[in-house]
């Protein structure tokens, strides 16, 4: 549908100058991959971890909001007073997140919270999984695998031929 629309777009003139034929072509591929494709908005971004948030944070982080007015008059008292809200905030969290983990520990070493730290444990290899990892190999005949099975197999049928003096490439 893209190549038709294209197509369809018809062909550049020649002759003009390379910089116009350049930014004509720009804007059609553009608006008619929008048209065609749709445009997103972008990926999500990533949740802050802010379970542990208190009011004493919320207030803390809210006091730093003098930082718009640094970047609007950025005089002496204004810098003063962002330090300070930062320093303020910077602690406040601190002590917020210790508080919050020391309740985490003191509830899972509760026999009620046994049952749950294998639910954190879940929780913390998923966050640190790898999901932009793709697994894929080639077979012998230069055929994607993408399986699980098949890429054991191929994996199995590598080392055996490997390890079985099928080799046919120079040894050390």
């Amino acid at each position: 549908m893209f190549k038709e629309r294209m197509l369809a777009e018809g062909p550049l003139k020649e002759g003009e100058d390379a910089n116009d034929m350049w930014l004509k072509m720009e804007t059609s591929i553009r608006k008619v991959a929008s048209e065609v494709f749709g445009v997103s908005r972008g990926g999500k971004r990533e949740a802050k971890d802010t379970w542990w948030w208190n009011d004493e944070v919320q207030r803390a982080i809210k006091e730093k909001e003098c930082f718009k007015r640094l970047r609007q008059d950025k005089t002496a008292a204004n810098i003063k007073r962002y330090k300070i809200a930062k320093r303020a905030a910077k602690r406040a969290v601190s002590v917020a997140k210790g508080q919050a983990y020391d309740d985490l520990y003191q509830q899972l070493g509760t026999e009620e919270g046994e049952k749950d730290i294998y639910r954190v444990a879940r929780i913390r290899e998923r966050k640190t999984r790898d999901i932009n990892q793709i697994k894929c190999i080639k077979d012998g005949t230069d055929r994607l695998l993408v399986k699980d099975e098949e890429i054991k197999a191929r994996w199995r049928e590598y080392f055996n031929k490997l390890f079985n003096g099928e080799n046919e490439g120079p040894t050390l």
